[in-house]
């Protein structure tokens, strides 16, 4: 009995030893950067796209530790709702009712260990679609979870 108490007391403090994390890890709490500032990025606040036109999305993302996946929405704003991230607004058309409105939703996963990426993606504008204010969102997400929004007004003509 004695030898039991003590055999089970031994993998008590084992386990609780085995539990405590020597390696000192640091928690990443930094969210990820999209830059838009370069002179290729495409789109920026209030970029004008023509129907039918192919369109090259460039930005750059960076993260302290390791992107994850980045995505992009391109959606009508023929009412006017607003989740734009930018400080300058665009000359916006009357509201009016969609009929054949763009719906652009795409995600790319980056490549593993990443902290730095230069997104290039080509989007093709549909001949069809109805014409007017749109918004363009990039959502960007690290590999522990952090995303960062960027919400652009663009005008599809």
């Amino acid at each position: 009995m004695k030898k039991t108490k003590s055999l089970i007391a031994l993998l008590i403090s084992l386990l609780a030893l085995a539990s405590c994390s020597s390696d000192n890890n640091e928690i990443d709490t930094e969210y990820p950067v999209i830059d838009i500032s370069a002179s290729n990025a495409f789109p920026i606040q209030c970029s004008e796209i023509t129907r039918g036109q192919k369109i090259t999305f460039r930005a750059k993302f960076t993260d302290n530790a390791a992107l994850g996946s980045y995505s992009l929405d391109i959606h009508h704003n023929f009412d006017h709702h607003t989740h734009s991230t930018e400080v300058n607004n665009c000359v916006a058309d009357p509201i009016k009712k969609p009929v054949n409105p763009m719906l652009y939703i795409n995600s790319v996963t980056i490549p593993n260990g990443e902290k730095s990426y230069e997104a290039v993606q080509e989007i093709t504008i549909p001949t069809d679609i109805d014409p007017g204010d749109y918004h363009f969102m990039i959502r960007l997400t690290d590999k522990e979870g952090w995303q960062t929004i960027k919400g652009l007004s663009i005008k599809i003509l």
